[in-house]
């Protein structure tokens, strides 16, 4: 086996290997089971680093393995899986930091670190797969990877949270299923290849592809928290917030936008999905969740519930940038895969600070905390202020080049959702941030709450991560046009995807 096979499975193995591991270490085995979470997560970074040099350079990476008669589990390293999966590892480390500070000296650790492993590890075989039934099994392990980190404090409350989040993940596998078998009897093959692979089915086919699109998008919009099956986001806040950042930034919701993009792109051809005029109610469908998961999140006073319905609006903005066509919105889309990724870590890390330090679970509790947490409330108010699209914050970017592709599609109407977001997010963050910097701390607060502890106002490992995510947030809009940023990347898929395409 070559390098260019084993270096996908290696990407996997990074995580698995350390999870089985700590499956069965005792809960007094602190020491090993942190140096096993952050020698997979910083193994896992070597190794993207090497896919990513050697994809840039025109490497092909993939591995096969036959399971039935024209049924492979395929892998494959390209530009957009890379994107993911770069996301993913980072973000990954940056989350195993902060949890092991969030969950010091609490029960089932190891089961936690195991799941959470192998979270990990589903989402980097979706980011891999080189094939509908590839994605299809990595997407449902992540459903049942995730599940006991939702319900992990046992609670009757987190059981009902995880309960909803299972229903629903589930109803959509089957949909995702139904729509894979039916488009593998049409075909004989689901492979992933840039300009699709169903357009050779041509006319006669036509309504049965826009059976299928729709099964596919449904299967995977569930996770992607399009409405309206978006409900069991906010119920499954009440997981842990390292739970919660993975949920939202790191693995779920992305794994669900990164399944539009695939079918999109590579199952259908964005060329023939806008013959079948498949685009534009993808793109509608997004901004109806953008303006709806803003609005609900204007009426929510739990801060997690709150950063939820945003999630549920900010993810939109990659399926409409993937249903714009052309490669300008394309470009916007993809880059705030990333760029809402970092933001949205940000804000949920902050929000485990407040509720492990000060005790602080809703948005009427912020008044004062700033001044308590400074260095904590300055991250999240810088990724609040990226949420809104204040320049040159990375959120700025991407609703740039959102609104350019708007342009360039002839759907200026998409301005005026973006607008309208972006003012909608003014109103459900500003007020957050008032509070914490501008309101006097309550005099019930014990002196503890109120006593200045320098720069450790809280854990090392709870305040590091967000300063870091949000040092990204700030160096991803104002470097945006350097090499290394997202947006290079987010180009070069762009270029690749359009090759042939001329306005």
């Amino acid at each position: 086996m070559t390098m260019h096979e084993w270096l996908p499975l290696a990407v996997l193995a990074s995580s698995l290997l350390p999870g089985l591991v700590i499956f069965a270490l005792p809960e007094s085995a602190v020491g090993v089971r942190t140096v096993l979470n952050l020698l997979g997560a910083f193994a896992k970074l070597g190794l993207v680093g090497v896919l990513l040099a050697g994809v840039a350079a025109g490497e092909a990476y993939g591995v096969r393995f036959a399971v039935l008669p024209g049924l492979d589990l395929a892998f494959k390293a390209d530009a957009l899986g890379l994107l993911f999966l770069t996301l993913s590892t980072v973000l990954w480390l940056f989350t195993t930091l902060y949890a092991i500070g969030y969950l010091e000296g609490a029960p089932h650790r190891s089961r936690f670190f195991g799941f959470f492993s192998l979270c990990v590890t589903a989402t980097m075989g979706i980011a891999m797969a080189a094939n509908l039934f590839t994605f299809f099994v990595f997407y449902e392990l992540l459903t049942l990877a995730t599940f006991p980190l939702v319900v992990h404090r046992g609670t009757d409350k987190a059981m009902k949270g995880g309960t909803i989040y299972l229903a629903y993940t589930l109803i959509g596998g089957t949909a995702l299923l139904a729509g894979i078998v039916w488009l593998h009897h049409l075909l004989g093959s689901t492979e992933f290849a840039h300009g699709g692979i169903v357009a050779g089915l041509g006319a006669p086919y036509a309504g049965q592809l826009k059976v299928v699109f729709l099964l596919l998008i449904a299967g995977v919009g569930v996770k992607a928290a399009l409405v309206p099956l978006h409900g069991w986001l906010p119920q499954a806040m009440v997981a842990p917030a390292p739970v919660s950042a993975l949920l939202h930034a790191v693995a779920v919701v992305k794994a669900g936008v990164f399944g539009i993009a695939r079918i999109v792109y590579e199952v259908y051809g964005v060329e023939f999905a806008q013959s079948l005029n498949l685009l534009l109610p993808l793109s509608v469908l997004a901004c109806v969740t953008i303006v709806w998961g803003s609005l609900r999140a204007l009426r929510q006073d739990d801060l997690k519930k709150r950063l939820a319905f945003s999630t549920v609006s900010q993810v939109s903005y990659v399926a409409l940038g993937i249903g714009l066509f052309g490669p300008v919105g394309t470009i916007g889309g993809l880059v705030h895969l990333v760029h809402q990724g970092i933001m949205k870590i940000t804000l949920f890390f902050c929000a485990g600070n407040y509720a492990e330090t000060l005790g602080i679970h809703r948005v009427s509790e912020m008044d004062g905390a700033g001044r308590r947490m400074p260095l904590t409330t300055l991250a999240f108010s810088i990724g609040a202020f990226g949420m809104i699209g204040v320049p040159p914050l990375a959120g700025f970017i991407s609703k740039w080049y959102l609104g350019l592709g708007a342009l360039e599609a002839d759907m200026p109407w998409v301005l005026a959702v973006l607008a309208a977001s972006s003012l909608l997010n003014a109103a459900y963050f500003l007020p957050i941030l008032y509070r914490a910097w501008f309101r006097p701390a309550p005099a019930s607060w014990p002196a503890e709450h109120i006593a200045a502890r320098g720069w450790r106002e809280t854990s090392v490992l709870l305040l590091l991560p967000p300063l870091a995510t949000a040092a990204a947030v700030v160096a991803s809009g104002l470097f945006a046009a350097a090499g290394p940023a997202p947006l290079g990347w987010a180009q070069l898929i762009a270029d690749r995807e359009y090759l042939q395409w001329t306005p």
